[in-house]
């Protein structure tokens, strides 16, 4: 077992679920932080470690809540705030635009060190299900694209590139699922 839990943990958690309190996920009125406990989940069924389940928990506090990378050494240490800074595709408000800021975070990722690929890929890995389980309701369906601020091609586009930077040199398990998932997307 590669994830044990410890008050660290338990700090993050309590930390994650203040930051991103009033924050839902987009469209559904679901609590944003059910997200972030899916991502920490998969990280940890994926084998990663506690660093790692952290920095999921933590994943978008910089992007989304304005935390910095120091404070976030400050608290949980350096390693969590490598792992969600190399996560953040934008520290700066407002963000750059959609294309360019993507493209950018993809060319990142691609020469970044599994342990910053399996909280990335946790994390997409994560939103492809929710978009696939949406496409799948049918009160929702093919209106689920509406959420999103790019039409469904160009999500599309960036998931696929995620998937194939975030294989580039790691032959992780957790690759193959993404895949499967994204076919799923591209066939619904």
């Amino acid at each position: 077992m590669s994830f044990v839990p410890s008050t660290a943990f338990d700090a993050a958690l309590l930390f994650a679920v203040d930051k991103h309190r009033t924050q839902i996920r987009k469209g559904s009125g679901v609590p944003y932080v059910t997200h972030l406990l899916s991502v920490a989940s998969l990280v940890a069924e994926f084998g990663g470690d506690e660093t790692q389940v952290i920095a999921a928990l933590l994943h978008d506090v910089i992007e989304d809540q304005g935390v910095t990378e120091a404070e976030l050494a400050e608290r949980f240490g350096p390693g969590v705030a490598r792992i969600v800074a190399a996560c953040t595709d934008a520290f700066t408000r407002p963000k750059p635009p959609w294309r360019a800021r993507k493209e950018a975070h993809l060319e990142h990722l691609r020469a970044q060190p599994p342990d910053i690929k399996l909280v990335v890929a946790c994390d997409k890995l994560h939103n492809a299900l929710s978009i696939a389980r949406d496409l799948r309701d049918p009160a929702v369906g093919p209106a689920v694209w509406g959420r999103f601020s790019m039409p469904r091609e160009d999500s599309l586009w960036y998931y696929r590139a995620a998937r194939d930077a975030l294989a580039e040199g790691w032959p992780h398990r957790v690759i193959g699922e993404l895949d499967a998932v994204l076919r799923a997307i591209e066939a619904g």
